[in-house]
């Protein structure tokens, strides 16, 4: 398996080689894919500023419970979101594999806690698959742009940038189209 840094050295070298993604809908390009619980997840690697270790946030009072607080990157205060927690998904404890993506979304760096960074895929169009429509009123399937299917594993392609941007957030000052 590789370390952080090893993994880091590769979500940089990845993202400063990939140049443009389709801003609406699932494009074909690279994707970082993570875990949260059983299920793998990918996000556009442009979004992706680095990846390190879970270390405990400063608490903020009044937070939501998936924001887990902050952390002081190099100067820049970076709030912490627990995606686990964000999507609805059972706790987990944090662990050695546990880490945060950093993002930078919207001009702004977030940190997303989860429990396990897999690797760096590249999808054409005909491995990516339409989110399924469900009913809107059980399920919030609006940050789900759509499934990847590798081979035999299935990947849930997210829109990070729209799911950290969303007003229930609170992150950003204001979304702009």
């Amino acid at each position: 398996m590789e370390t952080i840094s090893e993994t880091t050295q590769l979500v940089r070298r990845e993202s400063a080689g990939n140049l443009a993604v389709k801003a609406h809908g699932p494009a074909s390009g690279e994707y970082l894919t993570f875990r949260l619980g059983g299920e793998e997840y990918g996000i556009d690697i442009l979004k992706v500023q680095e990846i390190r270790s879970y270390e405990p946030p400063t608490r903020i009072a009044n937070a939501p419970d998936f924001i887990k607080g902050v952390v002081n990157l190099r100067g820049v205060i970076v709030p912490i979101v627990d995606l686990r927690l964000k999507l609805g998904c059972p706790t987990a404890e944090y662990n050695s594999f546990t880490v945060v993506i950093v993002l930078n979304v919207r001009n702004r760096v977030v940190g997303a806690v989860v429990d396990s960074v897999s690797d760096v895929l590249e999808l054409n169009r005909d491995a990516i698959r339409p989110a399924p429509e469900l009913n809107a009123s059980a399920v919030d399937t609006s940050f789900i742009t759509g499934i990847g299917a590798v081979n035999d594993r299935m990947l849930i392609l997210m829109d990070i940038e729209g799911l950290m941007s969303s007003a229930d957030m609170g992150l950003m000052d204001s979304v702009i189209g």
